[in-house]
């Protein structure tokens, strides 16, 4: 399809006798957020680092904008990609806009696009403080400054929060939303599923080097048919509860004195509601939590 930005097909990588990425196939659209997740050694940064072009692949095809991943012309298409590694290492003894002005040089990156980028990442007030008294957060900081570095159409993220406090990634997801925006796709992986799975577009679950499951965290959750969690506050007898919800299939029911918890289908969530609107003034609240990310992942995983 036109509107695929990267096409991973069929791709393998053995390290030896050990296979690492096994026949993954995966496709990114233009404009879209994925989010990449999986247990340590699930093969996420190999993929990472094939679709790079950094290592290659045993057999398998890895396309980015229809240029094969290796070659003359990935070459030159390479300075359109950004990379924020998970572990970033940068030299101390240079302030921060030397060493983005270091990166810009190797990238073929005008000069005078740094100071803009370090305050667009909020290192304004750092750029002329040696890197060797940057924070783990504003290190962080610099190197997705440099993963920005020549306006990227395509950005690989690897953990890429590590290190940032609440305000600085939601400044983080902000500035991505906005790159969404204007056309740049982005692959991303982060070990805090709560704080992606409403920041991106769709998931992929990798798991022994096999592409497990893809989808939204909507779909993601539908397929794996977790129960959903409702919660209730209300003023009424036990047994008028119970009598209400009489003949729905519950996977628990749990009442207290003022609330009660129950678990049930996706399938019977809108049953229960109704059943529930039908206490009328005996009821005080009601909140539906869908299973979250880290629940689907582990049921995935499990």
């Amino acid at each position: 399809m036109k509107n695929n930005v990267i096409e991973v097909k069929n791709v393998f990588k053995y390290y030896g006798e050990v296979l690492a990425v096994d026949g993954i196939t995966l496709t990114v659209q233009k404009g879209e957020t994925l989010g990449l997740i999986g247990h340590n050694g699930a093969g996420k940064s190999t993929l990472f680092k094939m679709m790079l072009g950094l290592i290659p692949p045993t057999s398998g095809e890895i396309y980015i904008n229809g240029t094969p991943v290796h070659g003359s012309a990935f070459r030159e298409l390479r300075r359109s990609i950004g990379y924020l590694p998970e572990n970033v290492v940068f030299y101390d003894n240079l302030t921060g806009l030397e060493t983005l002005q270091f990166f810009a040089a190797l990238k073929g990156c005008e000069r005078d696009t740094c100071l803009p980028l370090l305050e667009k990442v909020g290192l304004a007030h750092a750029a002329y403080r040696r890197v060797d008294g940057y924070s783990k957060g504003m290190r962080q900081r610099l190197g997705f400054a440099q993963a920005l570095l020549g306006k990227p159409r395509l950005l690989f993220l690897d953990e890429p929060t590590t290190g940032l406090d609440p305000e600085a990634i939601r400044e983080f997801y902000s500035i991505l939303h906005d790159l969404n925006a204007q056309g740049v796709t982005v692959v991303i992986t982060s070990h805090i599923l709560s704080e992606i799975q409403e920041r991106v577009q769709r998931l992929a679950v990798l798991k022994s080097g096999k592409l497990h499951a893809s989808g939204t965290v909507q779909e993601l959750r539908e397929s794996v048919n977790l129960p959903l969690i409702i919660n209730i506050k209300h003023r009424c007898a036990s047994d008028l509860l119970r009598q209400a919800l009489q003949g729905v299939v519950l996977e628990a029911l749990i009442i207290g004195d003022h609330t009660a918890t129950l678990h049930c289908h996706r399938s019977y969530k809108m049953e229960v509601v109704r059943r529930l609107g039908a206490l009328g003034d005996a009821l005080e609240d009601v909140v539906v939590k869908e299973p979250t990310l880290e629940d689907v992942f582990l049921g995935y995983a499990g």
